[in-house]
């Protein structure tokens, strides 16, 4: 009987190991990736294959079955056409990935955590060059008469398969942090002078280093991280700012100094590949050191202007170790709008009106900080006004020796209506 009961057990434990099963297939699609993720009953053994002519991806997976219709991806898909799937050798699966073009590919497994279980996750993206023809084109636009826009990163947190902290009301943190990175973004862009960059453009996951290389690619001069807290105390609430802890900044220093191809073109221009160890190290200091200390002074102008809208969590900017904000050379900032697990904060967030308004004070925080530090060669580097009461569009054009319509069309101004505080820009007394 026993040895009857231990044939039992061993052939259960055959059936349950052949026996795992794809219960969800997700396709996350970005502007330069898109992601395929396997949900998994167990971890499998799995590889990969480029077929050409047409282009395809060839995915076998062992001992596995599909017990659900594969999920097709959307028509704005850049790189996939179509997911087919059939069994193989018995107890194997096949996954074919029908491309629309040639990609680079790359496949991992991921452990359970607190949303998901065992995923199989395969990434199709751009080639470099590609890439870098999207930041080419992306840089030529910014440039008005040898006169640049300050480029502002907006990164919306998390992101596809993580989709962050959520709100008692069900609100996913990924969802608003989008939303406000979109209008605040759509502010940035009717400003003289400024562009947006938007980090993550949809719901798809992007990992955190892939977020400030992507802001030092398209040259930004501010990275602004949106995100929202939670507790599991439901009473706290409040927005809170951060910038790059000394010990964060620490770790990265060393990081940047080892991996030199990476490192070559960080302080300015300077190339490294030719420095001796100490003078490299000297000079990423420099680097760093600067890129915290106008952190740091954005994060209060940006502070200040916040608590004009809302509660603070902390009425001073916070230090922490956050890998998003490690960017050696771009100012870097991470916003916690408001404790996502609250419920007035949750109701806050998914309002369009709250959003314009915390928006608008963010807005107001970076303009106050490009008012004083406008980098060279920027359009907002040319002089700069602010009203004061009694003043008129047309006294403050005579006082400049500019022409009134100059100074309308410089500050996109549908009327000669202004008010006292807001600030101008005044073009050069030979636009007049």
């Amino acid at each position: 009987m026993r040895v009857a009961w231990g044939l039992v057990l061993f052939w259960a434990s055959q059936s349950l190991w052949a026996a795992v099963q794809v219960n969800n297939v997700r396709i996350w699609a970005a502007p330069d990736s898109t992601r395929i993720v396997f949900d998994i009953s167990a971890p499998v053994q799995h590889r990969l294959s480029m077929l050409t002519d047409p282009y395809r991806l060839v995915v076998d997976i062992e001992n596995i079955s599909l017990n659900r219709e594969l999920t097709q991806p959307g028509v704005h898909d850049r790189y996939l056409q179509r997911v087919r799937g059939a069994g193989r050798n018995g107890n194997d699966l096949r996954i074919v990935l029908d491309l629309k073009k040639f990609s680079r590919t790359r496949s991992f497994l991921l452990e359970p955590n607190n949303q998901y279980g065992h995923r199989l996750v395969i990434d199709i993206f751009d080639t470099e060059a590609e890439e870098q023809a999207k930041v080419d084109a992306i840089e030529a636009e910014s440039f008005d008469s040898n006169m640049r826009d300050v480029v502002i990163a907006i990164d919306a947190g998390h992101g596809g398969d993580d989709p962050g902290a959520s709100g008692p009301n069900g609100t996913l943190e990924k969802s608003v942090t989008l939303q406000l990175a979109r209008v605040l973004a759509r502010l940035l862009e009717q400003e003289r002078g400024m562009s947006a960059v938007l980090i993550r453009e949809g719901d798809y996951f992007m990992q955190l280093r892939q977020r400030f290389e992507k802001a030092r690619r398209y040259k930004a001069d501010m990275f602004i991280s949106i995100h929202a807290d939670a507790f599991r105390d439901s009473r706290v609430h409040g927005a809170s700012v951060y910038v790059l802890s000394a010990a964060g900044s620490s770790s990265e220093h060393a990081k940047w100094l080892a991996e030199r191809e990476n490192a070559a073109d960080l302080i300015g221009g300077v190339r490294l590949e030719d420095k001796d160890d100490v003078l490299k190290s000297v000079l990423l200091d420099l680097s760093q050191t600067a890129s915290l200390e106008a952190s740091i002074d954005i994060a209060e102008k940006i502070l200040s202007c916040m608590k004009q809208v809302g509660k603070l969590h902390k009425p001073r900017v916070e230090a922490a170790g956050f890998a998003v904000l490690k960017s050696p050379d771009v100012p870097s900032v991470l916003i916690e709008t408001a404790y996502i697990s609250n419920p007035r904060d949750e109701s806050n967030l998914r309002s369009p009106g709250h959003q314009q308004k915390l928006a608008l004070a963010i807005l107001r925080g970076i303009k106050t900080y490009f008012i004083e530090h406008a980098p060279e060669g920027t359009l907002l580097a040319s002089r700069q006004h602010i009203i004061v009461p009694g003043e008129s569009l047309s006294t403050i054009a005579q006082q400049y020796r500019v022409s009134l319509k100059n100074l309308r069309d410089i500050n996109r101004l549908q009327s000669d209506m202004v008010q006292a505080g807001e600030v101008l820009t005044i073009p050069d007394g030979n636009d007049g």
